[in-house]
């Protein structure tokens, strides 16, 4: 695990982001669909207490069943900015996932890898700090453009940036539903990527790895600041 490193302002943050992007790793496939463990990583922020709640849950990637849980809360450590939410997440999600038993195997963030402003979302941040396969998966596509896919499920579309570059997919996990938006984090192909996510997302839109993610770190958050942590006397 490679120390996390607390910027003092916007300007380092984006300096580290562009150091540790070239530590990313973009030629491995990763793990087969439906194969191993896949764990969703998920905040929630009580914004009054400057508090953020981070979860991890491994699923069992053939049945979807959740193998274990694990949690983390802390002290938000840097102010919202788009494009750093990383630094403003990382420290809990990694204690959270440094709190599991269970080798993580894909882990798949509520957020974005290469579809970023510099190549440098959460999941490849995440992936860069913890040498993790890791990958994104979010609910809308940023600042980037695509054209609908098809109303079928498995429809794909590119993911574009200003200049047509392919920085991810707009993936139709369901008939009908609007797309989520696919990308590539760390030591994962963005086809493999868009595999893992069809396939974890049977029923709903979002990935039951998210799904499970998002309502424990909301659970840990209201459990948190029901015994008062964060309080000062």
């Amino acid at each position: 695990m490679k120390s996390l490193r607390t910027p003092a302002d916007e300007a380092e943050a984006c300096a580290i982001q562009d150091e540790l992007r070239t530590r990313v790793v973009l030629d491995e496939p990763g793990p087969p669909p439906g194969t191993g463990f896949v764990t969703g990583v998920d905040v929630a922020y009580d914004d009054e207490r400057d508090l953020v709640a981070a979860a991890a849950v491994v699923i069992d990637a053939a049945t979807l069943a959740v193998v274990e849980e694990a949690t983390a809360v802390g002290r938000v450590a840097f102010p919202y900015v788009p494009g750093l939410l990383a630094f403003r997440e990382l420290p809990t999600v990694v204690a959270a996932l440094e709190s599991l038993t269970t080798d993580p195997g894909l882990v798949v963030c509520d957020g974005y890898g290469q579809a970023h402003p510099r190549r440098f979302g959460l999941a490849s941040h995440l992936g860069v700090v913890t040498g993790l396969a890791a990958m994104g998966v979010a609910k809308n596509p940023f600042t980037f453009t695509y054209e609908q896919p098809d109303h079928h499920r498995g429809a794909v579309s590119p993911l574009l940036d200003g200049t047509g570059e392919e920085v991810g997919r707009a993936l139709r996990t369901q008939d009908g539903v609007k797309p989520v938006f696919v990308s590539v984090g760390h030591r994962v192909s963005l086809d493999n990527a868009c595999a893992h996510a069809l396939r974890l997302a049977p029923a709903f839109r979002l990935p039951e790895s998210t799904r499970a993610a998002d309502t424990l770190c909301r659970r840990a958050l209201h459990e948190a600041i029901g015994t008062g942590f964060g309080t000062t006397t």
